[in-house]
Formats: structure tokens, sequence, C-alpha cells
């Protein structure tokens, strides 16, 4: 096995990311999985990567980096409320995780380093996304000059290039790719709150439930996002 078909995937597994993984395999990569345990407020979504990457026979590394000790945003702080009424256009959420996928490309880059791998896939998204500012792509093209410059692989020509497929697609369009892909949609876990179940009103379950409502497959979105979907 050369470099050349080595990738690093960072899986959340959400939508999303276990969307990228079952792209980055299709495009050849033999792809090793990375989760972190960086202090959420739950730990059921590290299960359900666990089965994703199970799943596209990846490998899977799991990184405890507690980030979530510092505070400062309703993913990793039981004090503050998950919000469930929506966010206003151009205000930044409180679920909003200071510095999180800054630190988590820069592991990433590490791992990838480490391994020979030429890309580290991302599964970022800056069209229906819940504001964050580091899923932009200006973001990602200032991290790639980073990483460029600071490392050995990045000076020699040989650093990992940051791919992030789903970047400009829409919600819906991914809901597509996944399903083409044979993602196992029902085994992904994309909501904020932990439980038995999805609570269908966190931010990040309204947008899946509308993209899977829109994309045709209901069936697959949260009682309560059928619910609402059905006034």
């Amino acid at each position: 096995m050369t470099p050349s078909n080595r990738a690093v995937v960072l899986l959340s597994g959400g939508l999303d990311s276990s969307t990228v993984l079952a792209l980055a395999q299709e495009a050849g990569d033999h792809c090793t999985a990375l989760s972190f345990r960086y202090g959420q407020r739950h730990t059921i979504e590290l299960e359900r990567a666990s089965r994703i990457a199970r799943h596209f026979g990846a490998d899977h590394r799991v990184i405890d980096i507690n980030i979530g000790s510092f505070g400062g945003s309703a993913l990793t702080d039981e004090a503050m409320d998950v919000p469930t009424d929506g966010t206003a256009d151009g205000v930044i959420p409180s679920t909003y995780v200071p510095g999180r996928n800054t630190v988590f490309i820069a592991v990433g880059l590490s791992l990838a380093e480490a391994i020979g791998a030429e890309r580290l896939y991302l599964g970022i998204n800056a069209v229906d996304y819940s504001g964050y500012p580091d899923c932009r792509p200006e973001y990602l093209e200032a991290y790639q000059r980073l990483a460029d410059l600071s490392s050995k692989a990045g000076l020699e020509g040989r650093g990992a290039k940051l791919t992030a497929p789903l970047i400009l697609l829409s919600k819906p369009d991914i809901v597509r790719e996944a399903l083409r892909l044979g993602v196992p949609v029902q085994e992904t876990w994309s909501c904020y709150q932990g439980g038995d179940e999805p609570c269908g009103v966190c931010d990040s379950c309204r947008i899946r439930d509308a993209a899977l409502i829109e994309a045709g497959h209901p069936e697959l979105a949260t009682p309560v996002g059928r619910t609402l979907a059905g006034r």
C-alpha cells in the first residue's frame, strides 16, 4: 500500500461525516476514521461512529482531548441549555464549541503525516449549517496554508490536503449522496442531545429532518420532524 491511497477521515458519527467516509472509500482511499472524546454532552455519537466505521471496513481511532472542560458551549456545559427554537440569521449559536474544528484538524493532520496519508477528509458544510465560523470555505483555505507551512510533509510538498466534498452541497443533496453510497442513515447520530432517540427539536435535528423529508425519505426523520412537516 502506497501513501497515495491513504486518507484520514474525521468521523463524528453524524450524517455528513459518515457520507464523507463513504465518498473517500468510493474514491479508492484506504481510510482511517478519527473520532474525538472531547467532553461533549453525550457519547452516543462515538458509538455510532464506531458502527459506521465497521460498516465501511475502515480503521477507527478515538482520541481523548477534553476541550469541553473549558466550557463556553451548550454542547459541553451541562449548565447551558441546548437551544430548541432555532437560531437567527447571522447569530453564532450557543452550540458552537470554541476551537473545536481547529483542534480536530490539527490532530488529524498529525495523524495523516504520521501514517503518510495525503488527504484529510472533513464533513464541514457551509450551506445548511448552524452558523459556525469554522465551516466556511475561507476558513478551510486559510488552514490549508497553515498546514502546508507548519509540517515537514508540507514543506516537502507532500502534506495532507484538506478535503471537504460536502462544503457547498445543500443538506437534501447530502442525504441523496448518503443514500446513493449506502450509508446506513438510521445508524448516524446528529442530535445535540443525549437520549435513546434524537430529540427532533435542536437545530441539528431540525436541519436533518427537513433535508430527509425534502429528499423524499420522511421515514428516516424523527417523529417530531414528521409532525412539524405535516402542519
